[in-house]
């Protein structure tokens, strides 16, 4: 434990305020990556860089036993930071990194959770002599696009180096520090997002029965579409459907000959994700239909997220665990979030499933509560969004440690789940 400290304090906060400083947008993580590697090396792991783009695979063989994969993400988000924190982010980027017009800024966590999987990954090194098996730490590029871990398991993640028995990862949350925040089941509900572009007949605003016009028809579809998850869904399921945005036309008398617009869809079902967007599909090709359009519509899948589910074995296991190790308060059950993730992919992408357990780790401290909800004031993706630099050595420290407990207690016990 004393090493874990002086570890935290003496190379974690700085390993910690260097990526926070840093950050790099989706697919453009290469310095984040390499400083990962870097770290991961000096800590006797065997590293592999450039998995499913810039991800980094860290192993360590240490006998027989199961394999146990921990998973943090670590790409920013293309917003400015408001903090105020000294190490507070200035970076800057585009869509291919080359030029400078959009501020960037880690406002959903996941520098801690890299900082977290350093962490543990120290920690479990100090403690090899009490394991058997082989610790596998993925460190995953792109999650804000949904497609980091599809890209790392179609490079062979699971082939090129081991297949796990149990998948862990966590996420910094809005939750008083000290906190673990754990769900059994459905966790974090899958999405979706679906762009239409519909086609009509443009011409002049003073001749619309010369036209087909797309906005009147995008209108009568998003209207439609609100009655997908009330008149379709059974009321036991919970599910969102939301229209984000809708583009069309570039002057009050012109009417446009196409109009686009984008669909959120979320569930904590993958079958009935699946039948609500089914649903919106045979809406929109029907009222296209019925309003004459010269072409057919177009469908483009944006982002598709599985649910995360948690293993109700691997859950109350590893719950245990974080009660032995924290105490019975700090370690809550929560309520399910319909935010999501790409974290299920790694326990669904073969035949078998793999017991997989995803869990939040609190990181707002006193001053950062609000007293009515007992939450942080700000969440993920909010420009507000970072632990306070005062709580940063116990933010650290917890989320180092319920990983590396978490681990440490499958690779000494290898529980049948």
């Amino acid at each position: 434990m004393e090493q874990s400290v002086e570890f935290i304090e003496n190379t974690l906060v700085d390993f910690y305020k260097d990526l926070h400083q840093h950050p790099e947008l989706s697919g453009q993580e290469s310095r984040t990556s390499a400083r990962i590697a870097r770290a991961m090396e000096q800590l006797d792991f065997e590293v592999t860089r450039q998995v499913g783009g810039h991800g980094v695979v860290s192993l360590v063989r240490n006998g027989e036993g199961p394999v146990v994969l921990l998973r943090a993400d670590m790409d920013a988000l293309p917003m400015k930071e408001q903090t105020g924190l000294t190490y507070q982010s200035r970076a800057t980027a585009d869509g291919s990194g080359r030029t400078q017009v959009t501020d960037v800024a880690h406002m959903c966590g996941h520098d801690l959770h890299c900082s977290w999987l350093l962490g543990a990954a120290h920690s479990l090194m100090c403690q090899k002599e009490s394991w058997q098996g082989t610790l596998m730490l993925v460190a995953q590029p792109s999650e804000e696009l949904g497609i980091g871990a599809r890209g790392m398991l179609q490079d062979g993640l699971y082939q090129r180096f081991a297949r796990p028995d149990y998948i862990l990862g966590q996420h910094s949350w809005h939750l008083p520090v000290g906190t673990i925040g754990h769900c059994e089941g459905p966790m974090m509900s899958g999405a979706t997002h679906l762009k239409v572009i519909l086609h009509g007949k443009g011409g002049h605003g003073s001749q619309p029965e010369l036209t087909v016009d797309p906005i009147v028809l995008a209108a009568h579809i998003i209207v439609r579409l609100q009655g997908i998850i009330s008149r379709e869904i059974p009321p036991q399921q919970q599910a969102v459907l939301t229209v984000g945005y809708l583009h069309a036309g570039s002057k009050a008398n012109i009417i446009p000959d196409s109009a686009e617009f984008a669909v959120d869809i979320r569930a904590y079902d993958d079958g009935i994700k699946q039948q609500i967007c089914d649903a919106v599909r045979r809406i929109v090709r029907a009222e296209c239909e019925a309003s004459r359009t010269p072409r057919e519509p177009e469908f483009e899948e944006m982002v598709n997220l599985p649910v995360t589910r948690n293993t109700p074995g691997l859950h109350s296991f590893v719950k245990a665990a974080h009660h032995q190790t924290f105490g019975a308060e700090p370690v809550r059950d929560i309520e399910r979030v319909t935010g999501s993730e790409d974290f299920g992919y790694y326990g669904g992408f073969t035949q078998q499933p793999i017991p997989s357990l995803f869990w939040f780790t609190g990181i707002a401290g006193q001053a950062q509560l609000d007293p009515d909800t007992g939450l942080g004031r700000y969440g993920p993706h909010n420009p507000g969004y970072a632990p306070a630099e005062s709580d940063l050595l116990q933010v650290l420290h917890q989320g180092s440690l319920a990983m590396s407990s978490g681990a440490l207690a499958l690779l000494q016990q290898h529980p049948s789940l």
